[in-house]
């Protein structure tokens, strides 16, 4: 269970982390599209993590 959450995460976090920048108008593969990705990734895994200690 605990990988599959931090999977969950992952994508999901960077799903939505690229997808910030299209609201002003930039590109998923724009510089702050492939930052805001990572940084969308590494939340989810943390998140998932945490949500894997609490089950």
């Amino acid at each position: 269970m605990e990988k599959k959450l931090v999977w969950i995460g992952m994508f999901s976090g960077s799903l939505i982390g690229g997808w910030i920048p299209s609201i002003w108008g930039d590109d998923f593969f724009s510089i702050p599209g492939i930052l805001l990705s990572v940084i969308g990734g590494l939340a989810g895994i943390w998140l998932g993590y945490k949500l894997s200690r609490m089950f």
